[in-house]
């Protein structure tokens, strides 16, 4: 087969109802519930089957202890491999995770031949999070819950890694202390998957008018890591797909075909 270089996939596993200024664009929308989508995505060069991310849990469980929103029939990670994309739960050889909250690796347990890749700060903080307004985020065990990722074995990364000659995964910290977003050579440049260190488009264009080159995320652990993510991310990409922008679904796949 001839290497006609990566293809990304945008798959949406579910749609979240959050404040706008809240959670997206910090202090712009406050008050304006919008709905958003937990997007994963499948990444291919027609011979490697990865994902970055897995998604959302079920609706009551989002419901109980997350956010207002729900997962329609079908849009469950593996439903959406086999509808979008014609594979299976035992075909996906890899998953980067951009970070362990609820909404971005749940039914993670259904890729059981898959390596999983996460940052050790991640999963270090996942495991046991030392501050109570996370508990939900990870699904602690505090909380009487099981969150998605006990008793996995990860990949475990220390900085910046460089998994083949097209995809780097790097650092990106802010959103949560060791979020990654994955960078990804294509035919048409540099395509960095964000995750949450970018919620929507709207945070890279930024706002001239108040001399911002970004708008902030609303949902961050560290302000001034989450700015220079931004920056990291922007150095690098030709193209960023956010974690949580609904315009992504306006291509089937990219680059396009």
């Amino acid at each position: 087969m001839r290497d006609l270089g990566y293809k990304i996939y945008p798959l949406n596993t579910g749609i979240i109802t959050v404040d706008q200024g809240a959670y997206c664009t910090l202090g712009k929308g406050i008050g304006k519930k919008v709905d958003i989508p937990a997007t994963a995505w499948y990444v291919t060069d027609g011979k490697e089957k990865i994902l970055v991310d897995t998604g959302m849990c079920d609706t009551a469980r989002a419901n109980r202890w997350h956010h207002e929103g729900y997962q329609p029939a079908g849009a469950r990670i593996d439903e959406q491999l086999r509808t979008r994309v014609n594979v299976s739960p035992a075909e996906i050889q890899v998953i980067f995770f951009t970070h362990l909250h609820w909404d971005h690796c749940s039914n993670m347990k259904l890729f059981a031949r898959a390596k999983l890749y996460v940052q050790r700060r991640e999963l270090e903080f996942a495991l046991n999070p030392p501050l109570p307004p996370y508990y939900r985020s990870y699904e602690a065990s505090v909380l009487g819950l099981e969150p998605p990722y006990k008793d996995c074995s990860f990949e475990i990364l220390d900085g910046e890694f460089n998994y083949n000659h097209a995809i780097t995964l790097f650092p990106t910290p802010g959103h949560s202390v060791g979020h990654q977003s994955i960078s990804i050579r294509t035919q048409n440049g540099v395509i960095v998957i964000a995750g949450d260190a970018v919620f929507v488009q709207e945070n890279m264009e930024g706002s001239p008018d108040e001399f911002l080159d970004f708008i902030p995320i609303g949902r961050y652990i560290n302000y001034f890591e989450m700015w220079n993510s931004f920056k990291e991310i922007r150095r690098r990409a030709d193209l960023v797909l956010p974690g949580h922008e609904i315009k992504v679904f306006d291509r089937n796949v990219y680059p396009s075909e």
